[in-house]
Order: C-alpha cells, then sequence, then structure tokens
C-alpha cells in the first residue's frame, strides 16, 4: 500500500516523524534510546515520569531486557508533565505517567488525562485501596508520612496521635515542613476525611501555634533541625528517614507510628496511568503490570527504601526493621479529591 503514494508523500511522512524524534529528545531529560527500525520490533513505550532516573532507568532496563521492548523516558517535576500532556493532547507521544503522590495522581485522572483500563493482574497485585475507583491509575509503591523524633528529648509514650502534636504541651517544639508541598496537603486532605473540616482545622492551627521556627522547604532538613535542638519533633516521609540513617546509623532519631488505635498511620503512594492518547496503550499497559509484578515490586520498593505495593511482596530488610504498623485503609485516592479543601484549610490555619 505505501508503494501506490507519491514519492512527495513519503518525504512529507519522513520528515515528519524524524521532527517529532527530535521534538521528543529536546522536550526534557530522555534514555536517548535510539530510534528502532518498523521491522516485527516489540513497539517503544514513550513514559513521562517525575521519579528520578536513577530509580526508574534500573526498571526499564530490566523490562527490556526480558520483553525485548523498548522505553523512552521524560523527566520532569510532575506538575510540568501534567501541564504538558494537556497542552499536547491527541498529539503527546507519552502512553504512560508515573509520579509520586495521590495528589498529583488524583489531579491528572481528574483532568482527563488518564484511560480506565481493565487488568485482572493489576486488581489482583494492587490493593484497592491503592488504586484508584475507576482503573485509571495504580500504586507502585507505598511510603508512610509519620513522626520522627528526637532520642534524646522525647520518650516514645509521650506521642500517641498527629492530632495530639497541637496540644500545648508541644508548643515550640515542633518542626514542619512546608503546607506548599504535596505531601502535607494529602495528609491533611486525609484527616479531613476521617475527623471532618472543623476537627482538622483545630489541628493544624494547634500545630501551627506549635512550630518551633517557620516551615522547611523539605523533610530532610526538617529532621536536620530536630537534630540541631531546634525542635524536637517532625513529620516526614518514611524513606527520608531511611536516607538520614543509612547515612548515620547512630542517628539520634527514631520513627514513632501514630494513631494506632483508631484509623491509623497515613500512607500515601507513587503510582502510574496509560495516557489517554496514548499511541501503544496495550504495551503500556503489559509494561504496568510488569510493575506491579513481584520482580519489579521489589527493586522499585529497595532502590528507595518505600514499602511495595503488592502485598505479596515483602519490603527490604532496612525498611522491615522500622517495625510493623496499622495503616489508614481509606482509599488513598480520598487525599486527591480532598486536595482543594486541604489547601484552603492550610491557608486559614496560616500554616505556610
Amino acid at each position: 500500500m505505501i508503494r501506490s503514494h507519491s514519492r512527495l508523500l513519503k518525504s512529507s511522512l519522513a520528515a515528519l516523524t524524524a521532527a517529532s524524534t527530535l521534538l521528543l529528545a529536546a522536550c526534557g531529560s530522555d534514555s536517548s534510546a535510539p530510534a528502532t527500525e518498523m521491522t516485527d520490533a516489540k513497539p517503544t513505550i514513550t513514559v513521562y515520569t517525575s521519579r528520578n532516573e536513577h530509580l526508574v532507568k534500573p526498571l526499564f532496563d530490566q523490562y527490556t531486557k526480558e520483553t525485548g521492548s523498548e522505553i523512552r523516558y521524560i523527566t520532569d517535576k510532575a506538575g510540568a508533565l501534567i501541564q504538558r500532556l494537556k497542552a499536547e493532547g491527541a498529539t503527546t507521544p507519552a502512553d504512560m505517567l508515573i509520579t509520586v503522590d495521590v495528589g498529583n495522581l488524583w489531579q491528572a485522572a481528574n483532568e482527563g488525562l488518564f484511560r480506565s483500563i481493565d487488568s485482572t493482574v493489576l486488581d489482583t497485585n494492587i490493593p484497592a485501596e491503592l488504586q484508584s475507583s475507576n482503573n485509571e491509575w495504580f500504586g507502585l509503591s507505598v511510603r508512610a508520612r509519620t513522626i520522627v523524633y528526637s532520642t534524646e528529648r522525647v520518650k516514645p509514650e509521650d506521642l500517641s496521635t498527629y492530632e495530639a502534636l497541637a496540644e500545648p504541651q508541644w508548643q515550640g517544639r515542633l518542626c514542619l515542613r512546608t503546607s506548599k508541598k504535596v505531601y502535607n496537603q494529602s495528609l491533611v486532605a486525609t484527616m479531613i476525611n476521617s475527623q471532618g473540616e472543623a476537627a482538622t482545622e483545630e489541628t493544624v492551627k494547634g500545630w501551627v501555634n506549635n512550630l518551633a521556627t517557620a516551615p522547611f522547604s523539605n523533610d530532610t532538613k526538617a529532621m536536620e533541625a530536630v537534630l540541631a535542638g531546634q525542635c524536637d519533633a517532625t513529620i516526614v516521609n518514611t524513606y527520608y528517614f531511611g536516607r538520614v540513617l543509612k547515612k548515620n546509623p547512630e542517628t539520634k532519631l527514631a520513627l514513632f507510628w501514630p494513631n494506632q488505635s483508631d484509623r491509623g498511620v497515613h500512607i500515601n503512594v507513587s503510582g502510574a496511568g496509560i495516557t489517554q492518547h496514548a499511541k501503544q496503550p496495550e504495551a503500556a499497559q503489559a509494561l504496568l503490570e510488569w510493575l506491579s509484578s513481584p520482580t519489579a515490586q521489589a527493586q522499585l520498593a529497595q532502590s528507595n527504601q518505600e514499602y511495595p505495593a503488592n502485598p505479596l511482596v515483602k519490603p527490604s530488610a532496612e525498611v522491615a526493621a522500622w517495625g510493623d504498623f496499622k495503616a489508614d485503609a481509606i482509599n488513598v485516592e480520598a487525599a486527591g479529591s480532598q486536595q482543594t479543601a486541604a489547601v484552603r484549610l492550610m491557608d486559614r490555619a496560616q500554616y505556610h
């Protein structure tokens, strides 16, 4: 059929294909994978990801080794990738979006950027509370956002719940990461879902009142402030604590699992979905299913000291050493649906 077209049409198609390839390479950090000829080779899958290259590249390389399917990827911040997908619309080369925090996944789904997929494999491997209610995205790794405290100035029995950090005995002793980052927005969002907006606002106001200093730009700096004696406790994602512990096993910090007598510890996910305008949806779904498999789950979780989303996969020895805890069983999707309310609440509470 191609032989019946004119030479001019062939040239135009070739130029368009070359221009598209150059545009993909120029618009972000990618794997620089060479283009493959259209033979009987497996299709190339294009992934937009906000996860760092050192976390995803080994997985992609392993998948290519096992299946022969090449993966071209572009890395950027979650917000930038979501805006890019919106701008590209039907012309996007992206088959999959991988990002951190359910707030970002929910936003992408709310913008119509994902397609719903039917996969027995994913439904088997990923618990219902770690995936969207309409099968548009699936969690791939889990992180807990919990309390970290100074072992020199705080006893475990001094701690109990997230809400208790708003009580008067913590005045001048609390450090927090800025509310501008999605992690604390998701924590507050799930609190709204569990105990209502009024009670959550009182808690957040108490946190603000108890701050020893202005909020920090990231979890690591908040923990450094605890170590320096600037404050006695903070709230962080567990893998940040893991990084500190890896650098200094004798660090004077420890994890505390709050709310064990009620709803449990707030958890969140990194996850992925197939884009609405994917050019290789079947191949992308096969990759997503593989990412939920025991082999990939173990590698993904261990590389960033996270928990596997697949409950049949054990966490790494370092993560397991932190002990078991009761996790909040609410569908993590709630952290997305209440995100706007959480941001407004934190603004009212003057948590910046």
